[in-house]
């Protein structure tokens, strides 16, 4: 019988998550055979490419930076599944739309949730230290950062912060960061962080392999930021009629985790579906009960809404919440 192939993209993190999966399908299905298949996407080729300098002069309080479509990150994976290439595509759910394409559907989600917060890496000079919070950094913190949904948030709590915009992955970052004077700061996802291994010390310190000295890091809990929806979250596409596949899925889902990023992502489809507002979302389990936060950034205004369900009810929960947000319940 020929291996089941996971498709994957090919950076660090997407290679490290789709490891994850791959190691937990050959312990679970020792009888079965699996392979990787890495896939570079339209995203990937466009990590450096200079959108965001286009963009440039553009005032970033009234307009955040260019939110590149999440479909290029996922398009030429799903491409693999519906063409036969691939069996299982691996993706940050984070980057999943919430629209698949026919004849595919997200069948779980691979473990656990990971820590859904985020967090400012800056460089420990010109006065900064480590273990500093959000409060003590100095007026006109330069933070670079490509999304409209953590500049938002962050220049609601510290609206004297400047932002410039920043592309590529976590290492391509972190590089940036130390090699750019003009950047004092940037934020990254916590749970991409931990995937690559890379970690806050005690002293507050970002120490991993390949990470550059003299970084500090200040975590953002979700009362200050709210995350994006399914941030930390591991999804599997596979095709719709794939019986096997959907087994095998079944096994590997995590159902409370499954069921909060469902709230999140109903939320995110009454709310259009797009990255072109700044929104975050935030669903978490206590009980028998599923409780979610979030946050909009329309017109001019910033919304905020939460709601409670029963565990089974996430789907209407999400959707209780947008309507909310848009002003059409309660």
């Amino acid at each position: 019988m020929p291996p089941i192939l996971i498709a994957t993209r090919g950076s660090a993190l997407a290679r490290a998550q789709s490891g994850m999966v791959l190691a937990e399908c050959r312990a679970k299905f020792p009888g079965l055979s699996f392979d990787l298949v890495i896939i570079k996407t339209t995203g990937d080729k466009l990590q450096n490419a200079r959108l965001a300098e286009a963009a440039g002069a553009a005032d970033p309080r009234t307009a955040p930076p260019p939110q590149l479509p999440r479909a290029l990150f996922t398009k030429e994976l799903e491409d693999a599944l519906l063409e036969g290439r691939a069996d299982l595509a691996v993706h940050s759910l984070k980057d999943l739309p919430t629209d698949l394409p026919g004849g595919l559907r997200l069948a779980g989600v691979a473990g656990m949730r990971a820590d859904v917060r985020d967090v400012l890496i800056y460089r420990v000079d010109n006065g900064l230290a480590p273990r500093m919070r959000l409060p003590d950094f100095p007026p006109g913190l330069t933070v670079a950062t490509g999304s409209a949904r953590r500049l938002t948030q962050l220049l609601a709590s510290r609206p004297d912060f400047r932002a410039i915009p920043i592309r590529g992955n976590v290492p391509t970052r972190l590089r940036k960061l130390t090699e750019q004077p003009e950047m004092d700061a940037t934020i990254l996802a916590a749970a991409g962080l931990e995937r690559l291994d890379i970690r806050v010390s005690p002293t507050g310190l970002l120490r991993g392999g390949g990470v550059p000295h003299d970084l500090a890091a200040c975590v953002l809990e979700p009362e200050l930021m709210l995350p994006c929806v399914g941030q930390g979250a591991i999804g599997l596409e596979i095709r719709d009629k794939d019986a096997r596949l959907a087994e095998i899925c079944r096994r590997l889902d995590h159902y409370q985790t499954s069921q909060c990023v469902a709230a999140e992502r109903s939320f995110l489809r009454a709310m259009g579906g797009g990255c072109q507002t700044p929104i975050g979302a935030y669903a978490c389990v206590a009980g028998r009960r599923i409780y979610m936060r979030a946050v909009a950034h329309l017109t001019q205004n910033v919304r905020r809404a939460e709601a409670r369900a029963p565990l089974p009810d996430a789907v209407a929960l999400g959707e209780k919440v947008a309507a909310q947000l848009l002003g059409e319940a309660p």
